[in-house]
């Protein structure tokens, strides 16, 4: 059963991390899915022996680029300065490598380039946010793609955050004192950027009648006494969507900018290298739409998804794939990416379940996230969940 793990480059770079490639070996899993390109965050690593918690250097790389970039350029994160862990993992020759690549989720070049980054109703700039919309910005995520397929010689991309990010992210230290709700976060999040703005008028659309009437909702409810629970902003939001023609057509019209912009990197990168799309943050998958991630266009434009089945419980787990499975069409693959243990799988039952019960659907191919936040029995769950769909004991 082809499968592959998630992993950062701080664990398996030195001594300790020839070890870690030793185990994963050891696991039978043929796959490694590094994270070339990545963000910000406070990580826990409950199988380290030296460091248990780790910040990584905001919006950087873990490759070494060569390519020829616009106004974006990648910044290369110490760990790699110090030692070249993808092309280290590539010449150690027992693992299918995979370039784990974080496109548009940059706050780095966000702050740096205010300019070109999502802009909200009230012209609110969301730092950590690219616009695929800019130019510039889709110059970068293409750059960025073709020039690390071109330099390592890797089994495929798996494509993070190519489209629009939601407004509730996990930014560092978020403040509010008024309660977020889907109808509110959604609205607060919708770029309306210049290149957003004029592409958005090309398509027909009343992009300000749009953003005034957002802008007045939204304020309108900020300013009142009532705060709307999450099961009714729910409704709020669905009616929204049936009744405001524009704003169905101002989303639909989002999520071909992103197709589009996938489609080029496909096109950009070696036809030998597997492209992948990971659709989505948001539970369940069908809200990834609020991303501009429309499951069969981005089918249409590489042919392959790599989709987050981070659920509690093998019901859910396969409910989410039908739903995935029928938006995306027969002919898409779908690779499935599951979390075991904490916050998801409860045990080893759990994920041995969802890993057959997903195979039984005609998924081919596993990954599973994240070696260095997994404690060493949740490797084990990994081992077991293999071994059972691939013909071993129960």
């Amino acid at each position: 059963m082809p499968a592959s793990l998630y992993c950062y480059a701080w664990d398996l770079s030195g001594e300790a991390g020839r070890a870690n490639r030793d185990c994963i070996h050891d696991l039978g899993i043929g796959g490694i899915s590094l994270a070339t390109s990545y963000h910000a965050g406070r990580f826990l690593r409950p199988g380290a022996a030296d460091a248990k918690v780790v910040f990584p250097e905001d919006g950087t790389v873990y490759f070494r680029p060569r390519g020829t970039y616009g106004r974006l350029e990648p910044l290369v994160a110490r760990v790699t300065r110090e030692e070249d862990v993808l092309a280290g993992l590539v010449a150690d020759g027992r693992f299918a490598v995979y370039g784990w690549t974080v496109l548009l989720h940059n706050t780095r070049l966000g702050s740096l380039h205010p300019d070109l980054v999502v802009r909200n109703a009230w012209g609110d700039p969301l730092y950590y946010s690219l616009c695929p919309s800019q130019p510039e910005v889709r110059r970068y995520a293409v750059t960025l793609c073709a020039d690390l397929a071109a330099h390592y010689p890797l089994a495929g991309l798996a494509l993070e955050t190519p489209g629009f990010l939601p407004f509730v992210h996990g930014y560092h230290h978020e403040f509010a004192q008024i309660p977020g709700n889907p109808w509110m976060n959604t609205m607060l999040g919708l770029c309306f950027c210049e290149a957003c703005a004029e592409g958005a008028r090309r398509a027909g659309i009343d992009v300000e009648g749009l953003r005034r009437r957002i802008r007045d909702a939204v304020h309108g409810y900020m300013s009142g006494p009532a705060t709307v629970e999450a099961d009714m902003a729910m409704h709020w939001l669905m009616a929204d969507l049936v009744l405001d023609a524009e704003l169905g057509a101002f989303l639909r019209w989002r999520c071909t900018v992103v197709s589009a912009l996938v489609a080029e990197i496909r096109s950009a990168v070696d036809a030998r290298t597997k492209v992948s799309v990971i659709h989505s943050v948001q539970r369940p998958s069908a809200a990834a739409w609020s991303e501009g991630s429309d499951l069969a266009g981005l089918a249409r434009a590489c042919g392959s998804l790599e989709l987050c089945f981070y659920e509690p419980d093998v019901d859910r787990v396969l409910a989410d794939y039908y739903d995935c499975r029928r938006r995306a069409g027969p002919e898409a693959e779908i690779r499935a990416i599951l979390r075991p243990g904490h916050p998801d799988t409860a045990n080893e039952a759990e994920l041995v379940a969802a890993v057959r019960g997903l195979a039984a659907q005609g998924v081919e191919h596993f990954a599973f996230y994240n070696f260095g936040m997994l404690r060493p029995h949740n490797l084990d769950w990994v081992r077991t969940a293999l071994a059972v769909v691939s013909g071993g004991a129960a």
